[in-house]
């Protein structure tokens, strides 16, 4: 095979897949680790990849976008990524904590992990009713806010829910978002839903945004955090440069 079709291979599955490791790629042509490591190290040269430790993944570029998909539709997205990115949220939560949970689909995947590991005798604040529903039925204790139903993301919003926030303090939270851009810092399309967040996140000790790997180099209209104000948990880094201004935390598929 020649090199401009084995690397047309890599190039076609990285794009479909995300990201792939060098064994795999060995695996799927039938060729040396060594041969894979000389192909992805040219393919980044020529900015068609990003190599990172161990494989590549795609080069995505900076993305806009103004609409908001539906929560059913977010649901089927990355569902191994999120599950992943939710139990390593999970992990962090003591038993003495006042938490924080953000309306969104992968903070449902936290929820769900939280439940996993056994009834929680933290305390749980959400603007989320799935989130809520969840963490309820496993017999948590839960406080939702007040306000507007808004349907896309099933988020509770608007000036009842910055009110009832203004009682709490939390002693950590998690974060849901639309786009992750290393200039921008963490966006989301609706300008209520925004509000909430920025006042939640300023009432958290320790702050988390939950983002799978298609989040990064993604801007929505409404900033509502900088990188610094957060962690960010992720399944995967498309790029390497956010470490240079905000933790990230890589949870294991």
């Amino acid at each position: 095979m020649l090199t401009e079709e084995r690397q047309a291979i890599i190039l076609q599955n990285i794009k479909e897949k995300g990201s792939m490791t060098v064994a795999e790629l060995s695996s799927l042509l039938k060729i040396s680790e060594s041969t894979v490591r000389r192909d992805l190290t040219a393919m980044d040269a020529e900015g068609l990849i990003n190599k990172v430790h161990g494989g590549a993944t795609a080069r995505i570029g900076k993305l806009f976008s103004t609409r908001e998909s539906e929560l059913a539709q977010k649901r089927t997205q990355f569902q191994d990524e999120k599950n992943a990115i939710g139990r390593e949220g999970a992990k962090l939560i003591q038993s003495d904590d006042f938490v924080y949970i953000d309306a969104g689909s992968t903070t449902e995947a936290l929820a769900h992990a939280v439940v996993s590991r056994g009834k929680s005798e933290a305390v749980f604040v959400t603007n989320g009713l799935i989130q809520a529903e969840v963490l309820l039925h496993a017999g948590c204790t839960v406080y939702v806010l007040e306000g507007r139903l808004r349907p896309e993301t099933e988020a509770i919003v608007g000036s009842g829910a910055i009110q009832s926030l203004r009682k709490y303090q939390f002693t950590i939270g998690f974060f849901g978002t639309n786009g992750v851009d290393f200039n921008l810092g963490y966006t989301t399309p609706d300008i209520e839903e925004a509000e909430v967040k920025r006042d939640a996140f300023s009432r958290c000790l320790k702050t988390y945004v939950l983002a799978d790997h298609s989040k990064f180099n993604h801007i929505t209209p409404v900033t509502f955090g900088k990188l610094s104000d957060a962690a960010v948990i992720t399944d995967q880094m498309p790029d390497h440069r956010y470490k240079q201004r905000v933790k990230i935390v890589e949870a294991k598929l």
